[in-house]
């Protein structure tokens, strides 16, 4: 379905942020888990030498590691629960015609799937404690002086899993800034309006109407709008730019030929007078539409890339098209040249387009714009008013502004930069937990020899320095292998969606600035705490 083909690729691509995330809270876990089975080192050995098998530790770790997972999703699900309204708002807040109900609570699969994924990261940052814990050896933990630090593999191992999350984040901070600069540029495409201090009404009549009467009622209720205060101009057509629908037409022009298989179709919109200043579409030539062409001879205005087309190198005021219609039949007398507008989406390039007096004759618009000085919403009230005095049996169907009916245009890069960009600060957030905790934990396990070190003559902010060089060469080597698979990602991600630009060096750059502040500031206690270590304490107890 057309559904499927929108959102199928941008939620493939959604699923591969979530996993990336999942892998760095796994990573976090098993850090920490680390870090708890090193400080437990002691406990490990005594229950070792009182007869504990190792297989009985690693089973202790494991389900330690597994309950910590199980809690965690069920937490998850409860999250779930709330978050599926959240995102079935932006997913209905879409196109009128590409909107479509979905159940997507979670369900008994939908539990299955997260009670599976549970175990799954369980025994994935739950394997490496266990495999401290069985390699937990009696003797050495139980003597009594500071020669049970940690290894050097230890140390390498720890530092490592903190360069894994700090990588991944960069990957996940890189997407999010490709993303959202995906959507910036979408919704400041050149569209040919002006999308902002608009507000959109469509009012369906009542049946039966004479369209005499509803012409009459329509133009009073013009004259009532632009009486509002706030508001600047007021017309009314049969569709709206980036509505994703439009009526279109077969058309012979005077004096172009055109071979059978170069025809197309060209996109017809019925506008009211001052249609083009409400919409902020600039006028080139001619003149625009008026209530007193009623009754006259047909006429029409076409925009820049009609004229390109059919009167190239000549002026086209004054120039007839003629409808190649079975419906809709006449010739029509060209009044203006206007510029160029998208006329069904944002990323196609602007249609050979014809406007039609609504009032003149056929259809009959019914979709009223609003340019205001003020925020749109706030005459919304206002105005209803004059179309339940005016018109008592109508009903006001989406009232909304431009901007939003751009934005319903843009749902799945909505969806997927609002996404991954919560999920790629997430991530850098994990990842600076997981710098903190190392930090943490080095500085408390080397608490003996940060006092040697200072009684011999180092200054505190030798020590400071000496933690804050830690953190930023861990994170340098993250941000050298994030940036790798956020440059090989990006063009992964371009693949699958459609018009996606790669522009590897901001979005790498996004990554890196907020990931070297978050390790700074990851940093900054663990460092604070190094250089106020007493040497005289910290010596006591050796």
């Amino acid at each position: 379905s057309t559904l499927r083909d929108r959102f199928g690729n941008p939620l493939f691509v959604l699923m591969i942020v979530v996993g990336v995330l999942l892998a760095i809270a796994c990573i976090n876990m098993a850090s920490m888990m680390l870090a708890r089975a090193a400080s437990r080192q002691r406990e490990m050995a005594v229950r070792v030498g009182l007869g504990a098998s190792r297989l009985r530790l690693v089973q202790q770790t494991m389900m330690e590691a597994l309950l910590l997972s199980l809690t965690g999703a069920l937490a998850g699900v409860v999250l779930a629960h709330w978050a599926t309204a959240a995102l079935l708002r932006i997913m209905a807040s879409g196109r009128q015609h590409e909107r479509v109900a979905m159940d997507i609570q979670p369900d008994m699969q939908t539990l299955l799937f997260t009670a599976g994924i549970a175990v799954l990261t369980g025994l994935v940052f739950g394997l490496a404690p266990a495999c401290y814990a069985f390699r937990t050896a009696p003797a050495s933990p139980l003597r009594p002086t500071g020669a049970a630090g940690q290894t050097r593999w230890g140390r390498a191992f720890g530092s490592g899993l903190v360069v894994a999350q700090v990588a991944a984040s960069v990957v996940l901070l890189g997407a999010a800034g490709l993303f959202v600069s995906y959507l910036s540029k979408l919704r400041n495409f050149d569209l040919g309006f002006q999308r902002d201090n608009i507000l959109l009404m469509r009012v369906e009549p009542e049946q039966g109407m004479d369209r005499a009467v509803r012409a009459l009622r329509y133009k009073e209720l013009l004259q009532r709008l632009a009486a509002i205060p706030g508001v600047r101009s007021v017309s009314s057509s049969g569709a709206t730019p980036i509505q994703g629908a439009g009526a279109s037409r077969m058309v012979i022009a005077e004096g172009f030929t055109e071979r059978p298989e170069d025809r197309r179709y060209v996109s017809v919109n019925w506008v009211a007078p001052k249609y083009f200043e409400t919409m902020g579409t600039p006028l080139l030539q001619g003149r625009d539409f008026q209530f007193e062409d009623e009754g006259r001879a047909p006429v029409m205005i076409v925009n820049q890339a009609l004229v390109d087309y059919y009167f190239k190198g000549v002026n086209p005021i004054g120039k007839h098209l003629r409808m190649d219609s079975n419906n809709d039949k006449g010739e029509f007398e060209i009044i203006g040249v206007v510029a160029n507008a998208k006329y069904t989406e944002l990323r196609e390039a602007p249609p050979r387009t014809m406007y039609r007096n609504t009032f003149q004759q056929g259809f009959l618009a019914s979709q009223f714009i609003v340019r205001t000085h003020v925020p749109p919403e706030s005459i919304v009230s206002a105005v209803r008013r004059p179309v339940m005095e005016l018109l008592p049996g109508a009903r006001i169907d989406g009232l909304l502004t431009m901007a939003d009916q751009i934005d319903g245009a843009i749902v799945p890069e909505r969806l997927i930069a609002q996404l991954t960009g919560l999920f790629g600060a997430l991530g850098a957030l994990i990842a600076a937990i997981g710098l903190y905790g190392l930090l943490a934990y080095s500085v408390a396990r080397r608490t003996s020899e940060i006092g040697i070190r200072m009684a011999l003559g180092a200054a505190p902010a030798d020590v400071y320095r000496a933690v804050l060089r830690q953190a930023l060469t861990i994170t340098a080597v993250g941000l050298l292998i994030g940036s790798v698979l956020a440059y090989w990602g990006e063009g992964l991600a371009a693949a699958m969606i459609a018009d996606l630009p790669l522009e590897h060096h901001l979005p790498l750059m996004f990554g890196a600035a907020v990931t070297v502040a978050l390790a700074l500031l990851a940093a900054f206690v663990p460092a604070r705490r190094a250089s106020r270590i007493d040497p005289v304490q910290a010596l006591r107890g050796e």
